[in-house]
């Protein structure tokens, strides 16, 4: 009996030591890794005897489960360069290009390696190199308090941010091994709302043959909706960068301002400033900084 006692302290400890470490690396709260670990704390914590041998079994269970989920969890999270670190930000202009996360003949014959070669090499580097020149610039822009060209560097700087941004998504969103259908969370998601994985793959491929000139189609998560859905985005973006999360935003179409400051919008901006709710803000930050990717 001694050493079943002692066997459930050391699985309690491990319990605690493991919620720990998913709480010092950030690991989002619906995951499905805390829910596991949650059902798995509710049956120790109501373990008020001595167990028998069924009882231990299935403690064994899914203790091992848990061991195998947790390998499972963060082997995948490193091969695809999206394990939650903490890790300093990227200062103005620090941007690197990633490494691809196989071969560039990984993924024949579906894409050439000399494709991937000159797609990651060139193109992708390119981006990485524009998004770099654009926030250096305005960087000097904010030290020289010059904003006369804040338009073009703006551009530069969506442009090149979602080049960059969505090809380090891109490079991790495929796998030699890959193909067949999603699992689990997400296939149930796809499931509910776009009503089968076929309807599904039907309407992102014809998303993505139908974009208007060069760009791309994406599949993402609208926490406002808190459902999936397929979007387009002509080049990489339009004046924007994705896979970012706005904090604070301000609405300059003429219908938010003109039947009181008429065609001078310098005034509703500077007159906004004496509105903004910054609470309402740094929620919104504080929600937002739980999720980090490996930066690049």
């Amino acid at each position: 009996m001694g050493k079943m006692e002692d066997y459930i302290k050391e699985v309690s400890q491990w319990n605690k030591e493991l919620r720990d470490f998913l709480e010092s690396e950030d690991v989002d709260k619906n995951n499905e890794l805390w829910h596991r670990l949650d059902n798995f704390t509710d049956i120790m914590e109501g373990i008020a005897g001595p167990l028998d041998i069924q009882e231990l079994e299935k403690i064994q269970e899914q203790v091992d489960g848990l061991h195998s989920d947790m390998e499972n969890y963060f082997t995948n999270r490193q091969r695809v360069g999206n394990i939650y670190m903490n890790e300093p930000y990227i200062a103005a202009g620090k941007h690197v290009l990633p490494p691809l996360p196989y071969d560039y003949k990984a993924l024949e014959p579906h894409i050439s390696g000399e494709i991937m070669k000159l797609h990651h090499d060139k193109h992708h580097q390119s981006y990485v190199d524009g998004l770099n020149k654009a926030e250096n610039m305005l960087q000097i822009a904010r030290d020289k308090g010059d904003y006369n060209l804040v338009k073009h560097w703006s551009r530069e700087l969506a442009f090149h941010g979602s080049g960059h941004y969505l090809h380090t998504i891109f490079w991790n969103n495929m796998n030699p091994k890959g193909g067949g259908k999603p699992s689990g969370a997400l296939l149930k998601e796809i499931n509910k709302y776009f009503g089968s994985f076929d309807r599904f793959k039907a309407h992102f491929s014809e998303a993505a043959k139908q974009v208007e000139g060069v760009g791309w189609a994406l599949l993402v998560w609208s926490p406002r909706a808190r459902r999936l859905e397929i979007l387009q985005s002509e080049r990489h973006m339009l004046l924007t960068q994705w896979d970012t999360i706005p904090l604070l935003v301000l609405d300059v179409w003429e219908h938010a301002y003109y039947l009181q400051y008429k065609n001078n919008r310098g005034d509703y901006v500077k007159n906004w400033w004496n509105v903004v709710n910054w609470k309402d803000v740094e929620d919104r930050y504080l929600k937002a900084s739980e999720l980090k990717w490996k930066p690049f």
